[in-house]
């Protein structure tokens, strides 16, 4: 014979129920947070740059690849905030003042900054001067160097009336996500305060490294 259910374990059963349940809600709740305060509540009053608003996904197919030639998945660049700059090959002394900032503004995230990869696309085949190349590999302060085609660059990222995609600083998200344009010639110190607020924001989901 079996025995019948206990009749006072059904409120324990419940109850544990519950408190799983809410234990969950309290995991999940930072991650819901930050994303509505970014991308419903727009929060443009408070930004030095202009935020996104609905963001733009890196499109799955486009066909990035290195220096040599190598094809690059957007899916590997998951997982790590993108300071973008988007630069010729020839890298005029204008190119190279800004992926000067680059390097500076990851600098003064200080302990943040492993969160944030500094990342130049190249709309063209040209190979970047040696000097420049150098200056973009030293260790420990490498940049990411990626070729695309102009034109399929051209439908993901928007410059600001009247400018060129090289004109700013582009912040991608860890899901690929463009999400702010920096005005051209940036103050630092202010587009770093950007930065900082978007790490902030998201220091509840996300981490270092992909």
């Amino acid at each position: 014979m079996h025995s019948l259910p206990d009749p006072r374990a059904v409120p324990q059963q419940r109850a544990g129920r519950w408190k799983m349940l809410l234990v969950l809600a309290m995991c999940a709740a930072p991650v819901v947070a930050s994303y509505f305060t970014f991308y419903v509540v727009k929060p443009s009053g408070s930004a030095y740059g202009e935020l996104i608003s609905p963001h733009v996904d890196m499109p799955a197919d486009l066909p990035l690849t290195d220096l040599q030639g190598r094809p690059v998945t957007p899916a590997s660049l998951r997982g790590q905030w993108l300071l973008t700059v988007v630069q010729g090959s020839d890298c005029p002394a204008a190119c190279e003042r800004q992926l000067f900032v680059q390097r500076q503004l990851r600098e003064m995230l200080g302990k943040e900054r492993p969160r944030v990869d500094k990342l130049w696309l190249i709309p063209d085949a040209g190979t970047p001067r040696a000097e420049v190349l150098a200056a973009v590999g030293q260790k420990g302060a490498e940049v990411t160097v990626l070729r695309v085609p102009a034109d399929r660059l051209a439908a993901w990222l928007k410059p600001a009336d009247g400018r060129k995609l090289a004109d700013h600083f582009f912040i991608i998200d860890p899901m690929n996500r463009w999400m702010e344009r920096a005005p051209a010639e940036p103050e630092p110190k202010k587009l770093q305060g950007d930065l900082s607020k978007l790490l902030k924001a998201s220091a509840s989901w996300d981490t270092a490294g992909r």
